[in-house]
């Protein structure tokens, strides 16, 4: 109710009812969208006076400039001046009281016409930007008086425009009425666009992203962490009322919590620690991809990272690999002192600054030799945010673009303008000829700064003779969740904007390793490991112990008596012939074998090679033709060992050993019947370990005959089991 004599003297004038029911709206969306968390929202009370101040500067230069004819009021060219610092958060309050602002110019503009405190008031024009920002929040407390501390900064233009406007307090709530009712809407919050009105819903209910700094913590640390205060795990935080948190589906080191919980967050020692980062999502995917790209020696060039948090994270992905991190864009080298001091805390070692833009660094710059893959994030519209202010803040985006997203759009020139920029950046990019791979990522919905930007790089990409081409990739997460990414089939990764995400594009190119190129063992299992496929194994360098146990299966064996390998021999031959009777005992038979010290086995290949018959004694060969011609029968059904009995059953070094001589090595009519059937099952191993299918590099070496009576048919192939 409207209680002093000249508000009363105005009912009698304007409908009653009407006015006292649209004084009490409020002109933001939140009246409309939070209802069910109202009691859980303080009461507003007003900002501070240097928060005023400073969202009138931001409103001056972000305003909608409008012709001289259309133009109902007259702003001033010059900034007010502010003598205080500004903190963080007052940065944060004031762009968002400014970018509301912004949302409603025109009706706020009409407000102050139509209730006579334009043109009647003596206020100069450079009070106006102050003037109508102000306003924003006098109708949004409900016309209520702002409350003040003893500890508050008094600003003197700031008491001026607020005494003025507590003065029209009921002509303005009259003329917000007449607004509502010449736009016949319940609320004028629905004379928005319906884009702007979408966007405000889902940035009332959009969660939190925090990653983890393993650098300085374990995930499992964080877990218990967050348990002992209180907090507790969740598969989703949609609509959560209490402490909880979950983790994402698509990057195993990013954390979610409900968005009313960041204040309580902030005063814990994990944020305070740099162990948990807040940052948007679309970032953490970026640089997951960038990681599953990467072999251990890969260097990363990084393109307008925007927030410093970005470059930070790559960082700790990489930091067991010793690939370095180039970042670009970073024209003042004054910051430099407190980059190296942030990135120091945070634990990252292996970043280096240039200060050059991208488009000005030549390809074959001598410091880029050994990048491998360049993260593009350029300069995009940003539509697909839901809270335009906290993003373009954190990740140091062109303020301008808010004057475009508080309409629900952008000009088709600006579009068109940052389109050429992302091209032009992409195309430099692909230049890079010892690159194997380009991210490119956006937070825009519109098609003209992703897929067409893309396709279009591809198709006038630049050729050389030893270049291979790029081409399309699907991106590889830890995770992934069809459910909620939309994967379509051109390989572009997009994210829709929601109530629990910001919208992403993400675009991946690669093309094909130099031949001359190898890949270690080591790369392929970085690369598995960063695709999520090694459930946590850690890639490193062997052990001492794996080291020594390597050593003792390479070192060369000792020679035994004759007497020795003549019982071996005998022991084989017959382990052999009963196989060939006894299918169900091969099995053992490999055991067996395998069992054998090197020294015998070594020196058994020796003297079988020269061996015809096996005797079921050491000197008595009568017996080998039976075996022979049993062991010729199984050649034709023998099945091909696998590849793990081809690695057990005998290192091809353990047979470079000195011949020893038998009495029976010499005979010449033994080897042209021995079936190479029954050789091949067991002595087998990689065609570099084995010039010639019995001789060795060492039998040559020591001048020992060559094999030259050979069956032809072993000659002619190889591997005769094949």
């Amino acid at each position: 109710m409207l209680d002093s004599p000249s508000e009363l003297e105005f009912l009698e004038e304007k409908d009653t009812e009407e006015i006292s029911q649209v004084a009490a709206l409020a002109l933001s969306a939140q009246t409309v969208s939070n209802e069910k968390y109202a009691a859980d929202v303080p009461e507003k009370t007003g900002y501070a006076d240097p928060v005023y101040v400073m969202a009138a500067n931001v409103f001056l230069d972000i305003r909608v400039e409008k012709s001289p004819e259309k133009a109902l009021i007259k702003y001033g060219n010059e900034p007010l001046q502010s003598l205080f610092e500004s903190e963080d958060e007052s940065v944060r309050l004031s762009y968002e009281l400014a970018f509301s602002t912004l949302k409603y110019q025109d009706i706020l503009e009409t407000i102050l016409i139509d209730s006579y405190v334009f043109p009647s008031s003596t206020i100069p024009d450079h009070l106006s930007s102050l003037i109508i920002v102000m306003l924003y929040d006098f109708q949004d407390r409900k016309f209520q008086a702002r409350l003040l501390s003893n500890k508050e900064v008094s600003i003197a233009e700031v008491q001026e425009v607020e005494n003025l406007l507590y003065s029209f307090k009921t002509k303005l709530a009259a003329a917000l009425a007449r607004c509502r009712i010449k736009h016949d809407a319940l609320s004028i919050y629905q004379i928005l666009p319906e884009t702007v009105r979408n966007q405000e819903l889902r940035a009332s209910t959009l969660p939190l992203y925090a990653w983890i700094n393993t650098c300085k913590i374990s995930p499992e640390e964080v877990y218990n962490y967050l348990k002992k205060k209180g907090y507790h795990k969740v598969k989703s935080v949609l609509h959560a009322d209490e402490k909880v948190f979950a983790v994402d589906q698509h990057c195993f080191d990013v954390l979610i919590f409900p968005s009313h919980l960041k204040r309580d967050l902030l005063n814990i020692g994990l944020f305070k620690d740099d162990k948990l980062i807040f940052q948007d999502k679309s970032r953490s995917l970026a640089v997951h991809s960038v990681k599953a790209l990467l072999n251990m020696d890969d260097d990363i060039l990084m393109v307008n990272t925007g927030s410093w948090y970005t470059v930070a994270h790559m960082s700790v992905l990489t930091n067991n690999n010793t690939s370095k991190i180039f970042v670009c864009g970073a024209n003042s080298q004054a910051k430099d002192p407190d980059l190296k001091n942030l990135f120091r805390t945070m634990g990252c070692k292996n970043i280096e600054i240039l200060h050059e833009t991208f488009l000005n660094i030549e390809s074959k710059d001598l410091r880029l030799q050994k990048v491998k893959v360049i993260l593009l994030l350029p300069r995009c519209s940003g539509l697909g945010v839901s809270n335009p202010v906290e993003f373009i803040l954190n990740e140091h985006e062109d303020t301008g673009l808010l004057k475009d997203l508080s309409q629900g759009g952008i000009s088709e020139d600006k579009l068109h303008d940052l389109a050429q920029q992302q091209y032009e950046q992409l195309m430099h990019a692909m230049k890079f000829t010892k690159a194997q791979a380009v991210v490119y990522c956006t937070c825009s919905v519109y098609p003209e700064e992703n897929e067409t930007v893309v396709k279009k790089a591809l198709e006038f990409q630049e050729l050389g003779v030893k270049i291979q081409p790029y081409r399309l990739s699907p991106p590889v997460l830890p995770l992934c969740s069809l459910k909620e990414i939309h994967l379509s089939t051109d390989k572009f990764f997009r994210i829709e904007p929601s109530e629990i995400t910001n919208g992403c594009f993400l675009s991946v190119l690669t093309r094909e390793r130099d031949p001359s190129e190898t890949v270690s063992v080591k790369d392929v299992l970085a690369r598995a490991a960063a695709k999520g496929l090694l459930d946590g194994i850690e890639v490193g360098k062997s052990s001492k112990r794996d080291k020594k146990k390597k050593k003792s299966r390479t070192t060369l064996p000792k020679t035994s008596t004759a007497d020795n390998i003549q019982q071996k021999i005998t022991e084989f031959l017959n382990r052999e012939a009963n196989t060939n009777t006894n299918q169900p005992e091969r099995t053992a038979t490999k055991t067996a074998i395998q069992q054998k010290s090197a020294t015998q086995v070594g020196l058994s290949s020796q003297v079988v090679k020269k061996a015809n018959k096996p005797a079921c004694s050491s000197l008595v060969p009568p017996c080998m033709k039976t075996v022979s011609s049993r062991l010729y029968e199984r050649q034709t059904s023998c099945i091909r060992p696998r590849p793990e009995d081809k690695m057990v059953a005998l290192k091809p070094i353990e047979i470079v050993l000195p011949p020893v001589m038998l009495p029976f090595s010499n005979s010449p009519g033994i080897r042209p019947h021995l079936p190479s059937q029954h050789f091949c099952y067991h002595w087998v191993g990689p065609k570099t370990a084995f010039p010639g299918y019995f001789s060795t590099p060492a039998v040559t070496r020591r001048g020992d005959k060559p094999k030259e009576n050979l069956p032809s048919s072993l000659v002619r192939h190889s591997r005769p089991w094949l």
